[in-house]
């Protein structure tokens, strides 16, 4: 892969120069138990071979456990482009499969959330999102890791786990990303906080405790939580982690942070604390489960780390999200 030196990336290449060479092999996996999967295994194998693709392999799964096996089946087949349709749970575990492999994940956005997609700059319709992809490039991204687990977005503990506890299927189904607040509402209620070690391996930061929080997480990406962001500045391709911990206080505290949860300026308030590292450690005093992109995978004391440019991704063409990203080098 190109662009392993910290900062310094490449654009791979345009989708139309990968998808024109004379024998490209694209798989299809479409989660038909996302929000909105039911029917777009077919619009999108027709929308592929509208586009003059015709070596395409399509599976339906229908559960955790089905995708899983059907990633690790693909995985062995080595497919130049792989469409992965579901939520940013699908998209992880096949990021987990691919990163570090020469195959271009193409993200059709079913879920709820859509966290993952939002970042690439996809637009939340899966149709359009499948056009811009066709239409697009190819970039490279970092990948998380939480004790070796592979996240995208955000690993977080604390009242995040109870969030995804609270969170009713059926109700995300109706509501979508709505959903989220009520089931944070919910959560809060029956919180209690908790004390986190931070450590810094690498020396950036010096190593602290901090008492009474309610919630502390780790993002790789930019967005959340349906649309959060993780900070200003945080970026899928900056060879940083964004930690924020943030501080059980008062109710009327959270309800001015939850006013900046969409722009991220939330790091700014005095509740909160922000470091940017390429690695922590965090140990709290019980083992607590830690939420990595919507799935309960792993608990403290917990190694965050992430693998620099490691994922090949599909984008719209004018996509910010590989901001690091230059033009391709010059062949002699």
């Amino acid at each position: 892969m190109e662009g392993n030196r910290p900062g310094v990336r490449f654009l791979l290449v345009e989708m139309q120069s990968l998808l024109s060479r004379e024998s490209v092999k694209v798989t299809l996996v479409v989660n038909t138990g996302s929000r909105r999967g039911q029917d777009a295994l077919r619009w999108s194998e027709e929308m592929l071979r509208s586009a003059g693709i015709d070596d395409i392999e399509s599976h339906a799964v229908h559960s955790g456990d089905e995708l899983l096996a059907t990633l690790d089946k693909v995985s062995e087949q080595k497919p130049d482009l792989l469409f992965i349709g579901g939520g940013d749970g699908s998209v992880s575990a096949a990021a987990a499969r691919f990163g570090g492999t020469d195959v271009v994940l193409a993200v059709l956005p079913l879920g709820t959330a859509n966290d993952f997609a939002r970042t690439l700059e996809l637009d939340q319709d899966p149709r359009t999102a499948a056009r811009q992809m066709l239409e697009g490039k190819v970039i490279n991204v970092d990948i998380g890791k939480a004790n070796g687990h592979t996240f995208l977005n955000v690993a977080s503990f604390g009242l995040s786990v109870a969030v995804t506890d609270a969170l009713d299927p059926r109700l995300k189904k109706v509501i979508g990303p709505a959903a989220y607040p009520v089931a944070t509402l919910a959560a809060y209620r029956h919180h209690d906080p908790f004390t986190a070690r931070l450590e810094f391996p690498e020396g950036d930061h010096d190593d602290l405790e901090l008492d009474d929080l309610l919630q502390v997480a780790v993002g790789n990406g930019r967005h959340y939580g349906g649309g959060n962001k993780i900070s200003p500045t945080a970026s899928l391709d900056d060879d940083l982690l964004d930690v924020y911990a943030i501080v059980r206080g008062r109710m009327r505290d959270h309800v001015s942070i939850a006013r900046l949860l969409k722009s991220g300026h939330f790091i700014e308030h005095d509740q909160v604390h922000h470091f940017t590292t390429r690695a922590v450690r965090i140990t709290t005093e019980e083992p607590m489960p830690i939420n990595l992109d919507g799935e309960i995978a792993t608990s403290t004391p917990a190694d965050f780390t992430f693998e620099s440019s490691a994922l090949h991704v599909a984008v719209p063409i004018r996509s910010r999200a590989g901001r690091l990203d230059g033009p391709p080098p010059q062949v002699p």
